[in-house]
This record gives structure tokens, sequence and C-alpha cells, in this order.
């Protein structure tokens, strides 16, 4: 507002040093008409009165520059209003769940379970150069003429002319010349031939030794002991059989014959 209250009396002294003095009069009388004149609604604006014809140039010059300064409103202050804080939920928003993964071991026994396997008729060979530091796996049959350090697994038929070192499991098994370290395990017959050396334990439904075995035999059917079969170990069969020259060096038990001894002697004593 005092910016524009200077700028009135500025312009009323200009007009003043303008004007002649004998204009003074005249003007003032001038501005009585005009007053008079502008008290009617035809002469008003959207500024305020305005002046009839024949009215003093100061007076209406003034009289404008008052009605003007009345419309200015002060500038009003902005005032900020403070950032309000976030508005937190009512209600706890629920943890998601967690779930923990499954044991190693339940999962691939959850991927055998659906994973049916089949015997195949193809025939994986390990040839003489190989080396295998792992286990191995085959939905058919293995021929393994070089070495494997881990376990051994086949569907199908397993022939062992070089080196194992882990346990092996098969549908049949035969080793001719062979050096396992393991225990041999079959659903049908183990054949085991001449220069063969084996260290742990066999199981079978039937079994041809002709080689060298250090660990227990369990049989369910019929063990043949060839001329050049060396056991320590103790057999368990339905029957045995023992060629001239086999050496066995452990106890030898058909429990799996269709007599029992025992109960056939314990009979006898109650007669």
């Amino acid at each position: 507002m005092g910016f524009f209250s200077d700028l009135k009396d500025d312009l009323s002294q200009a007009v003043n040093e303008l004007m002649p003095e004998d204009g003074a009069e005249e003007g003032k009388k001038n501005l009585s008409e005009r007053e008079r004149r502008t008290a009617m609604p035809e002469n008003r604006s959207s500024y305020g009165e305005r002046p009839a014809s024949g009215a003093g140039v100061g007076g209406s010059l003034e009289a404008d520059l008052d009605q003007m300064l009345e419309k200015v409103e002060p500038e009003a202050v902005i005032q900020e209003e403070p950032a309000s804080a976030p508005v937190e939920p009512d209600y706890a928003p629920e943890p998601e769940p967690i779930f923990a993964a499954p044991p190693m071991e339940e999962k691939l026994s959850e991927m055998n379970a659906q994973h049916s396997r089949r015997n195949s008729d193809e025939v994986s060979v390990l040839t003489e150069s190989m080396l295998i530091n792992g286990n191995i796996a085959t939905e058919g049959g293995l021929e393994v003429r070089g070495s494997v350090v881990g376990n051994v697994e086949a569907l199908g038929k397993l022939n062992i002319t070089g080196m194992i070192q882990g346990n092996s499991q098969a549908a049949e098994i035969y080793a001719d010349g062979a050096k396992i370290t393991g225990e041999l395990r079959s659903n049908s017959s183990i054949k085991i031939g001449q220069s063969t050396v084996i260290l742990g334990n066999i199981y079978a439904n039937s079994a041809v030794i002709a080689g060298a075995i250090k660990g227990d035999i369990d049989v369910k059917g019929p063990v043949i002991l060839d001329a050049s079969a060396i056991v320590m170990g103790d057999i368990k069969s339905k029957s045995v059989q023992i060629n001239n020259g086999a050496v066995i060096e452990g106890m030898c038990s058909q429990c799996y014959a269709d007599v029992n001894p025992t109960s056939f002697f314990d009979s006898l004593k109650n007669k």
C-alpha cells in the first residue's frame, strides 16, 4: 500500500504543477459537478465513478486513483501448512508365510517316487582309460572296465572287470578279474570269477564264487564255491555246494533251508 500512496502523491503534485492557478478554481467546481453527476447509476463503471463531460482533467485523474487504491487489497500472507505425518493403518499387516525348504533327502525320495524308473536295454561302457570320481546310476546295463570311486547303481546287468571303490547294486552282477572295495547287492544272481578280489559283504538270491572274498555272504538261494574260491567270512544261504579245493574260514549256516535243524531236534526230544 505504501507504493500506491507514494504514486498518488507524485501524480497529484505533477497535476497541480501542470494546471494553472486560474484553472484550480474551475477544477474544484468541476469536481463538485462530477461528484453530483457520478451519483447517478448510469455514470458508474467497474473502477468507480466517471466524470461527466467538461470535468477537469486533474480532478478526474485524482478521483480515479483514489478509487483504484480502494480496490487494491493488501497481499495475503500465505502460510505454509505443516506437512502432515503419514497416516499409519489401524491394523497390523499380516506377515508373509515362510515356507521352510524340505531336506535334500526328502526331496530326492519324492523325485524318485514321482519318476517311475524302468529297466532299459541300453548298456553303458566305461573304458579302461576312464576314471570316474563320483556316483553312477543308470536305467540300463553298465560295463565297468576302468575305475570308479563312488557308488554304482544299475537297473540292468553290471559287468565289472575294472576297479570300484564303493557299494554296487544291480539286477545281476558279474565280476571277472575285478578289484572291488564295498558291498555287492543283487536282486538276482552274483557271479565272481577267478582273480577277482572283493573286500565287502555280498547280498543276492544266488551266488557262484570262484574268486576271493573277505566278508559275509548272505544269499537266500544256493551258494556254489568253486575249487579256486577263498572265503573269509560267514555264509548264510539255503544250500551250499563246496567243490574240492575251496577254502572257507568262517561259519556256514543254511538258515534259509526248508528244514530247520534246531526245530527238528527239539521235536525229537519231546517224543
